[in-house]
């Protein structure tokens, strides 16, 4: 039971709102100080942060996994620290990174002159309060809480319980951050806030009078469940089923360095592949020395017959298994990977749009018009040309950071940074006119519908 000083959700998310209100007015200096804050407040408490994390990962470890309660790729995703701190220090560069970035809020993408004296602009502003609910890790606190800062939105972060101390802690020092900020500098510490308890996210959901959108950042069921049972919009990333596809010209070491890395360089990744379909013309060129590479690395494939007639007997039996239809809609995140033999692109096409998670897929080819048919045909938010998938990545894609990547088709898709947490509003400065003098007709005025070149108020609502 919370302790009786605990504030309730409707509390929290009445705080957030009145924060993020505040943060409306703030300029990009504040900002940039509270980010610098943060990064200092980071490397200061690291070695209380990492503590709290290594007591996360070993409650974690062993019973739970081994129970079932918490995946093996979750568990790699609890860790926040890495080898040699790599991990953590990377978190701190993201917040560095964000700061960097140029602020997206007071851009104008629209400017009219309806008539003398009475001027319309389309400002970039804040989503306003965003519910981010995540799984396993911890990082994307602060990540989210940096775009969160840098594009003036208030956030309620929601993590899973196995990172529980260290959500606590990153989430005090966050606190901290702003708090340590002077009064010229002024952002509310409400402006970030920590749930930790489960039964709290059906409460928040409820709560559309204050929060704006809800991120959902784990499995498939975590995302459909929110969206089913909210009336606030919903960013969603679901699953990430990505496929590669071999084409008939495709080089085979090109082939094999982008699938290897596409499915080992971090397998439990959203952006891993997990589907490898190769045509028939390509099969007998390049299956026998990709599954040699694959095999090599312990990568356990899933394939049909067409494959496996082409494909080396593996040094471990277990490595080569016959496909079943379910391991076309598998999300693995491990090292496993399905593979089918293809007739043709089309049939390629079709197979990613029926089975794909609309997340990022790539065609390895030297015939640029398949390529070119390929990324336009497949229904993704990434569509990628011999690149492996997992370049799909704010980071890569230089956003800083990120917030999650989304396979919507509203707001914003793909990897999102600050641009998916910009919304609009509409300005209009008159002089005391009436609509009604407006219109076709004797006396009705005319509207000019003029267009202000945006160069001229590109700064006119910057802070």
């Amino acid at each position: 039971m919370a302790a009786s000083n605990s504030p309730s959700v409707v509390d929290i998310a009445r705080n957030a709102r009145l924060a993020s209100t505040e943060l409306q007015s703030v300029t990009g200096a504040t900002k940039s100080m509270a980010l610098k804050h943060i990064q200092a407040a980071l490397l200061e408490h690291k070695a209380t942060i990492i503590a709290a994390n290594r007591k996360d990962k070993e409650a974690s470890a062993g019973a739970e996994v081994d129970a079932g309660r918490l995946s093996a790729s979750l568990f790699k995703r609890l860790d926040i620290e890495g080898a040699n701190e790599e991990k953590f220090m990377t978190m701190v560069e993201g917040v560095a990174d964000v700061d960097k970035l140029e602020d997206p809020t007071g851009r104008v993408s629209l400017a009219t002159k309806l008539d003398e004296q009475l001027e319309m602009y389309r400002v970039a502003c804040p989503v306003g309060v965003l519910l981010v609910i995540f799984e396993a890790r911890p990082e994307v606190a602060v990540n989210i809480s940096a775009l969160a800062i840098k594009s003036g939105n208030a956030v309620i972060l929601k993590g899973g319980k196995e990172a529980t101390h260290t959500l606590q802690a990153l989430n005090a020092c966050l606190r901290e951050a702003l708090n340590g900020l002077s009064a010229e500098h002024r952002i509310p510490a409400d402006a970030i806030q920590l749930v930790s308890r489960r039964e709290e996210i059906a409460k928040l959901l409820d709560q559309d009078k204050y929060i704006d959108m809800v991120i959902p950042r784990g499995s498939n069921a975590l995302v459909r469940h929110i969206q089913n049972n909210t009336r606030i919009p919903v960013l969603g990333h679901a699953d990430g089923l990505c496929s590669i596809f071999i084409d008939a010209t495709a080089d085979v070491k090109k082939s094999i360095d982008i699938v290897l890395d596409a499915k080992l360089s971090y397998p439990a990744a959203c952006n891993a592949v997990e589907t490898l379909l190769v045509h028939a013309d390509a099969a007998e060129r390049v299956l026998p020395s990709l599954g040699a590479a694959l095999f090599a690395q312990q990568v356990q494939l899933r394939a049909d017959a067409a494959t496996l007639a082409h494909l080396p007997t593996p040094s471990e039996p277990h490595l080569l298994q016959a496909i079943v239809d379910a391991d076309d809609d598998t999300e693995f995140l491990d090292a496993v990977l399905s593979v089918r033999v293809v007739a043709s692109l089309a049939d390629a096409i079709a197979h990613i749009n029926a089975h794909g998670s609309k997340h990022t897929d790539a065609i390895i080819t030297e015939d640029k018009d398949n390529a070119e048919l390929f990324m336009t045909q497949v229904d993704a938010a990434g569509v990628y040309w011999n690149a492996s998938t997992r370049f799909a990545d704010g980071f890569r894609y230089g956003f800083g950071t990120e917030i999650g990547v989304s396979t919507n088709k509203t707001h914003a898709r793909g990897p999102v940074g600050l641009e998916g947490l910009v919304i609009y509003k509409y300005r209009m400065y008159g002089n005391g006119q009436a609509s009604a003098a407006y219109g076709v007709g004797e006396g009705k005025r005319r509207y000019l519908h003029e267009a202000i070149p945006l160069e001229t108020c590109a700064n006119r609502f910057r802070k």
